[in-house]
């Protein structure tokens, strides 16, 4: 397939429509790994090919557990995508992160338990480093991007990503707080880990909504409340990826681009016909 984008973003409720991209298109990409949560939205931003993926489809008609998170990177991939952008809602676990503090996270804690997590398995074994799973250089653009625009904003921070859709118990919530983690979402370590993979660059900004539950004098999190802060913050957010591509080289090298490199632990010879066409975007020029 033609390489459509450079820079992808992954967005949820009230990112669907980006003001400012310039002839948008959208595109169907196929995968081995099914369908994308929605049709590829691909224009120009800043003079830089971007490509849009509304991770809940354009309705936030699928649940964490079920994004098709193997598909959507893969379809980024194959469209020429080589930096990743994420934007999501998250609960806050620490005091000083009000509704409306931006994070840019740069650790992950893994609770969750349902969902197809590695473009690895059956046929190709591979462990790619992740001791760093955000992009360092890309976070800095985060930064950098909320900072021009005088928003709160955490540098670094541990996101736990729990299943859902349910929300967190108090206990849990609490439990979380002692990990010492700074917000909580449901879908961004998946994102994380499948874009180290691909040999993405892959970063968060995380838009902090709720205080979750352990703070007792707030009324526990719902999703009227979540929504209802989450798109005063839209166009904060809007703002931030606009300074962010605008000042984003698409094409620098990072050691992202080689995560693979030594990873696969599966000889040549042992894998099949049928993986090495489901995963040659992925791994045919390490073999």
């Amino acid at each position: 397939m033609e390489q459509l984008a450079s820079i992808g973003i992954i967005g949820g409720s009230g990112l669907y429509d980006i003001p400012g991209i310039e002839d948008v298109q959208e595109v169907s990409v196929e995968t081995p790994f099914g369908s994308p949560s929605d049709a590829v939205r691909v224009g120009r931003w800043h003079g830089k090919s971007v490509a849009f993926i509304a991770r809940h489809g354009r309705g936030h008609e699928v649940d964490p557990t079920h994004i098709p998170y193997r598909a959507n990177i893969y379809a980024l991939r194959k469209i020429g995508v080589r930096k990743i952008l994420s934007v999501s809602a998250v609960g806050s676990m620490k005091e000083e992160l009000s509704p409306g503090h931006m994070v840019a996270v740069d650790q992950f804690i893994d609770r969750t338990r349902h969902r197809d997590d590695s473009f690895f398995g059956s046929g190709c074994a591979a462990h790619v480093a992740f001791a760093e799973p955000i992009c360092p250089r890309l976070q800095e653009h985060v930064v950098g991007g909320a900072r021009a625009h005088g928003f709160p904003v955490q540098d670094g921070g541990t996101y736990v990503c729990m299943e859902g859709p349910a929300f967190s118990t108090r206990a849990e919530s609490r439990m979380y707080r002692g990990f010492g983690a700074s917000v909580i979402g449901m879908t961004n370590l998946t994102e994380a880990k499948l874009a180290r993979e691909a040999e993405l660059c892959y970063a968060t900004l995380a838009l902090v909504t709720d205080y979750d539950c352990w703070r007792e004098e707030e009324e526990a999190v719902t999703v009227e409340a979540v929504v209802a802060t989450l798109r005063s913050n839209v166009k904060n957010a809007q703002a931030v990826l606009s300074r962010i591509i605008s000042n984003l080289d698409p094409t620098t090298d990072c050691s992202c681009h080689h995560a693979l490199e030594g990873a696969i632990m599966t000889s040549p010879g042992a894998i099949s016909t049928q993986t090495r066409e489901q995963l040659g975007l992925l791994i045919g020029r390490h073999l």
